[in-house]
């Protein structure tokens, strides 16, 4: 890789910076426009795909863009991967059906997928060691900010614009970004020949984890998972994991090489980087639920206690980035896995009487725990692996967390779901028989006590006997999560022991430290 100068590396991460910002902001942006858009194209049904599809798209391909980038060179993949970004952007805006949009937005995820996994390759490609732990801070501090404000300027462009607009955005700055990435990152020669990509092993990768979350979506809908749709699609995952090992194990370029998990810190980012995910991703999904159902807060309130933990994450991950090479790893992720765990026996003791002030603190917790976990974790692994490895160790690491979040959000779901209708059950055969008829649409209809305008028309003395009951159901996701976050707690100690620079592998040098 030819070395850039300094002016030309800041285009590259301002170029990073802002494709990042986009990929990020798109996971959230579109949630505030969604009500709009079904009242444009219809389609309320399969509405929820425009999530799931990007969801699955950009998961899948995770791995696939990080070997890509490894064997043809960072920048040729990145605007690859940042043009069909792009394109489903555009595609998105000018969708005239909720199927066209759920089609597009399939793209869309096909490209987000590489552009933070890239970005920190790029990164860590750029810069030695001090400065790599300073930079990948500061990105995962744009992560944070871009998911704070994306549901803020997805509601300011569908109201003052278009909903359309919510995806033409993206375009100027992809383009900008665009330029920047091709003037200022060098090319690469590719040293490995095209035929020896693993076609075979990327096809099944793709129908392994397309079955498992789509088994996965379906089995969180519902309060059973052995139903035989999700039964069908986690067996048909589980016998495709075994023959997608088959031909990794042989294939000369693997997709997913497996023999990065020899290395024990990629082993013990995959671990902390699942459970973590599974449940902070899962949890975080049933805070605002709470709040609405139980406390009978706003949409907008909510979303207000949320930002503590975006706060949180982002300002100790920049902490975290700087402490990390004086204390080692395994340190700074044993204490955020001890808060995080901390924060979950504080959210497990929620109850009707919870105050936003109370839930806030709580919350903050969480992502100062999530801060100190995820960006040394990501350190670690690129310091550990050879330069030649480095996005595929980036893209599993980053893989592994997004599957923990999968499947906790299908998980707590599932609880959730379950206890809902144990709870409304028995609060219907033991409720006062004047309470009876107006208590019976309620329970077949829970959803009622979420939405504000129902909510009033409910009358205090059917919220007093249903908050309760949402109170123990909700609150069951987060004493499922404490569980998993004693798990990732205990997961910390397969963090190597020692200070990051005796942890390094031996990599080839590419360019100046720029410390």
């Amino acid at each position: 890789m030819v070395t850039p100068g300094e002016p030309h590396r800041r285009l590259v991460v301002a170029g990073v910076m802002a494709s990042m910002f986009l990929a990020a902001m798109e996971s959230t942006v579109v949630a505030t426009a969604m009500p709009t858009v079904i009242a444009s194209l219809g389609g309320i049904r399969i509405y929820s795909w425009t999530f799931s599809g990007f969801l699955l798209a950009s998961t899948v391909t995770m791995p696939l863009w990080g070997r890509l980038a490894d064997q043809y060179g960072r920048r040729r993949v990145y605007l690859v991967g940042l043009s069909l970004f792009l394109v489903g952007s555009a595609l998105s805006g000018l969708s005239q059906t909720m199927a066209q949009l759920i089609a597009f937005r399939a793209i869309q995820g096909l490209g987000a997928g590489s552009l933070i996994i890239i970005g920190m390759t790029i990164i860590a490609d750029l810069y030695g060691l001090e400065r790599r732990a300073k930079m990948q801070g500061y990105f995962s501090g744009v992560w944070g900010v871009a998911s704070l404000v994306g549901p803020v300027i997805g509601g300011v462009l569908t109201d003052a614009v278009s909903w359309r607009w919510v995806f033409y955005i993206n375009l100027p700055f992809g383009l900008l970004a665009m330029a920047a990435i091709r003037w200022g990152l060098a090319s690469e020669r590719s040293e490995r020949r095209a035929s020896a990509f693993d076609y075979a092993g990327t096809a099944v990768f793709a129908a392994v984890i397309s079955a498992l979350l789509v088994g996965l979506l379906e089995g969180g809908r519902g309060a059973s998972w052995w139903r035989p749709s999700v039964l069908a699609l986690l067996g048909l995952s589980a016998v495709l994991l075994v023959v997608f090992v088959l031909i990794e194990r042989r294939a000369a370029e693997p997709v997913v090489p497996l023999a990065l998990f020899a290395n024990p810190m990629v082993r013990a980012a995959s671990v902390t980087g699942f459970l973590s995910g599974m449940a902070m991703f899962g949890a975080i999904t049933f805070v605002p639920l709470f709040l609405q159902a139980v406390t009978g807060t706003s949409a907008t309130e909510a979303g207000i206690v949320l930002v503590p933990f975006v706060i949180g994450w982002v300002v100790f991950s920049v902490l975290a980035a700087r402490l990390v090479l004086r204390v080692g790893y395994r340190s700074i992720v044993f204490v955020g896995m001890l808060l995080l765990t901390a924060a979950f026996v504080l959210l497990a003791g929620w109850n009707e009487g919870l105050t936003r002030g109370i839930a806030m603190r709580d919350i903050s917790l969480a992502g100062v725990g999530m801060g100190l976990v995820f960006v040394p974790m990501l350190i670690a692994v690129q310091n550990a692996v050879p330069r030649s490895m480095l996005g595929s160790a980036t893209s599993l690491t980053s893989f592994f967390r997004s599957i923990g979040g999968a499947v906790g959000v299908a998980v707590m779901g599932s609880v959730m779901a379950q206890r809902l209708h144990q709870e409304l059950s028995g609060l219907l055969a033991a409720a006062p028989a004047e309470l009876q008829d107006r208590l019976r649409e309620t329970v077949a209809h829970p959803d009622l006590i979420v939405n504000p305008i129902t909510r009033v028309a409910l009358g205090a003395d059917v919220l007093a006997q249903m908050r309760p009951a949402m109170a123990h159901a909700v609150g069951g996701v987060f004493v499922v999560g404490l569980v998993v976050a004693v798990a990732a707690l205990a997961s910390a100690f397969l963090v190597p022991a020692g200070q990051a620079h005796e942890l390094a592998a031996a990599q080839e040098p590419a360019t100046p430290s720029g410390d």
